[in-house]
């Protein structure tokens, strides 16, 4: 890498850790762990990406107690038997020489539920017989997350307490199992979130009522993550910096208030998401334009003076390398697109970069393509809509 290189692609330090690049796979739920436990699935699945030339490698979700769990399917992180089955994930991802990270949350009211693809809906009396029994979902307030799921347990200020210790226990487990940069999952109507939003917290305690109250909850636990995080590791916080409910609910303006305080309690990146406080965000994105949470992200950066992750689909090399260019985000991160294309930062280099050769790729896959690239160029054959280097 020189200074003609692109600039998604130049090495980013961040506390005590050097970023491969500026892309950074974004967190996408799998639902198939089991038991908690990750499985050979897992290994291959954020395998591939780090093959792939993500610098920065994020698990889905981690639940830090059983009841935080969005499905059966969620990956856990509760005790201590969990440690082994991350760690060979990590292992390799760092043996292709990118970071893992993992993000670590609770489902709070949207709990108990069904994986997307079986109907998104409250786990029923038919989930129970095949094994999948329904629980008692845990939030701010005795508000379900819609007219057919449970009403939630609403936390007493000891269980609060205990939850925020069972965070920085989570966390210590994550140093354990190898990975280089945590997470927390403060957005998308999830524990985190609900308690930030006053349309989910009608509490009238110290965390809930007015908007320093409501933010309580999510800088307790990042004080407490931080406590248990090592002070050259990376912390990253995602928010829905609105939430989808309006004007009734979180809002840009709320975001730019807590983001500061993030920072001042460890936080180094702000991942810039948005919705999901009464319905699916990837419903809500559908709907939205290229890049359309790219000026979320701006606004953190400049306007909050934190460093911020863009997200939501950014779809194409030039898109990416100008957002981080034009200084509206320090960090990309790539989801649905990855999932399509788990290749897509070696071949967005390439289409960043012409003189790019096959040796940015594994060893064993580059010295194929080089020899093919150098077949096509002798033959003269292009592959329809594909970018080969010289």
């Amino acid at each position: 890498m020189n200074t003609d290189t692109p600039l998604l692609f130049r090495p980013m330090p961040l506390r005590g850790l050097t970023l491969p690049n500026r892309l950074v796979l974004a967190p996408m739920m799998q639902y198939r762990a089991e038991n908690g436990f990750a499985t050979d699935w897992h290994l291959a699945h954020y395998g591939k990406f780090a093959l792939g030339g993500f610098g920065v490698v994020m698990t889905e979700v981690v639940s830090v107690e059983k009841a935080g769990r969005i499905t059966h399917g969620d990956l856990g992180l509760w005790s201590d038997e969990f440690i082994p089955g991350l760690k060979r994930v990590t292992d390799f991802i760092h043996s292709q020489g990118a970071l893992a990270a993992i993000q670590i949350g609770h489902s709070g009211r949207k709990a108990s539920s069904q994986r997307v693809w079986e109907g998104g809906g409250p786990l029923t009396a038919a989930d129970a017989a095949q094994g999948e029994a329904p629980w008692t979902p845990r939030g701010p307030s005795e508000l379900p997350y819609g007219p057919e799921f449970p009403k939630p347990h609403a936390l007493t200020i000891p269980e609060i307490e205990e939850l925020i210790i069972k965070f920085g226990e989570a966390v210590a487990r994550a140093d354990r199992a190898g990975f280089d940069i945590v997470e927390i999952h403060g957005a998308h109507g999830y524990l985190i979130s609900s308690f930030l939003s006053p349309v989910t917290n009608n509490r009238q305690d110290a965390y809930g009522g007015d908007l320093n109250r409501r933010m309580k909850f999510a800088l307790d636990v990042t004080s407490a993550i931080r406590a248990n995080w090592p002070s050259h590791k990376p912390l990253f916080f995602r928010i829905s910096i609105e939430d989808g409910a309006g004007k009734e609910g979180w809002s840009l303006e709320d975001s730019l208030a807590i983001a500061p305080l993030l920072a001042e309690r460890g936080v180094d990146i702000i991942d810039c998401s948005s919705g999901g406080i009464n319905g699916s965000p990837t419903v809500q994105n559908s709907i939205k334009g290229l890049g359309y949470q790219v000026p979320y992200a701006e606004q953190i950066k400049n306007a909050a003076k934190v460093p911020s992750m863009a997200v939501g689909l950014i779809l194409y090399p030039q898109q990416a390398e100008d957002v981080v260019q034009s200084g509206q985000s320090d960090l990309i991160a790539v989801g649905r697109q990855a999932l399509y294309d788990p290749f897509w930062p070696l071949h967005a280099l390439q289409a960043l970069a012409p003189d790019a050769t096959f040796k940015h790729w594994n060893e064993s896959s580059g010295w194929w393509l080089q020899r093919r690239a150098n077949a096509i160029a002798k033959f003269g054959l292009a592959p329809s809509g594909e970018s080969l280097p010289k």
